[in-house]
């Protein structure tokens, strides 16, 4: 895409007209890719990063045929879909995707887990704003144990970068063998939250994975893997935008999700079984209790 002017991005991407862009950009309020903008400064929308009062800004996707999938990300790839200093990227992991899609969110290069990417500008944007409420759930392991102070510390407010930060759910799931295992439940996203408020009670990670996302699970997909979402699953993520779920759901998913229903009690026994599997012996990859399997 060529590059145009960042006021008519912030405008095509239905955040405010131009002219209020002008005076954010003014008053140091919208970065490109981490720099304050600067008025007449141009931006490519397939390469740079253009956040806003801390969230990421998409442009609305026009083509007809909506994308939204979840990847199972690795540790040692970055969250971007080209990166300059030749790092590993998610856009290797989802090149048969078929279509151009973008992360909504990220993670961070050495964590890993539950990923939505998507060509959905309006989708995307609903996602990142901390007024919806969609949930972020993940487990994070750490050296030693953890004790009843740094617990709450963590769930107090707190301040990062500068901002004071929403208060943060933490539930203990395990402290054994010298490290303790915290579940964590955030609705913002900023960069490397959870690592800085660990840091800053005293807490060394070992291990991050994200494992939900509202009432999606991450479940069983395999680690560098993807699947389209269900439109019930978009739909518990964005209740208005039902009707245009329904509609961009693939067939391939539709009769998948025909096929479970046909035969729900095999299906739950065989979800049930996989997940004791892949959870026996360590609580590092349970699921939140609301989150276990997404709500039809």
């Amino acid at each position: 895409m060529e590059p145009i002017r960042l006021q008519k991005f912030m405008s095509d991407a239905g955040v405010m007209s131009r002219r209020a862009a002008e005076k954010e950009i003014e008053d140091g309020n919208i970065y490109v890719n981490g720099e304050p903008a600067v008025l007449g400064q141009k931006v490519d929308p397939d390469k740079d990063e253009i956040r806003y009062d801390g969230k990421r800004i998409y442009l609305p996707d026009n083509t007809e045929k909506k994308t939204y999938i979840v990847l199972n990300k690795p540790r040692g790839y970055v969250t971007t879909m080209s990166d300059e200093l030749g790092r590993k990227c998610v856009a290797s992991l989802v090149e048969d995707v078929g279509c151009r899609v973008y992360p909504v969110g990220r993670l961070d290069k050495v964590s890993e887990g539950m990923l939505i990417l998507t060509n959905d500008g309006d989708f995307a944007n609903f996602m990142m704003h901390p007024q919806h409420e969609v949930p972020k759930y993940s487990n994070v392991r750490i050296e030693g144990e953890i004790t009843p102070e740094q617990v709450k510390a963590l769930s107090s407010p707190m301040e990062i970068d500068g901002y004071d930060i929403r208060p943060v759910a933490v539930t203990v799931l395990l402290c054994e063998d010298g490290h303790s295992t915290l579940q964590m439940e955030l609705y913002e996203g900023r960069n490397r939250q959870i690592r800085k408020m660990c840091e800053q009670v005293g807490l060394k990670i070992i291990r991050l994975k994200r494992i939900a996302i509202g009432d999606i699970p991450l479940g069983t997909l395999r680690l560098g893997k993807w699947r389209y979402l269900t439109a019930a699953e978009l739909t518990s993520l964005m209740p208005e935008a039902a009707e245009r779920f329904r509609i961009s759901e693939r067939p391939e998913v539709k009769k998948k999700e025909e096929e479970k229903k046909k035969h729900s009690g095999s299906q739950n026994r065989k979800y049930n079984s996989h997940t004791a599997a892949a959870n026996r012996g360590s609580a590092y990859g349970r699921a939140p209790k609301g989150a276990r399997r997404p709500k039809q």
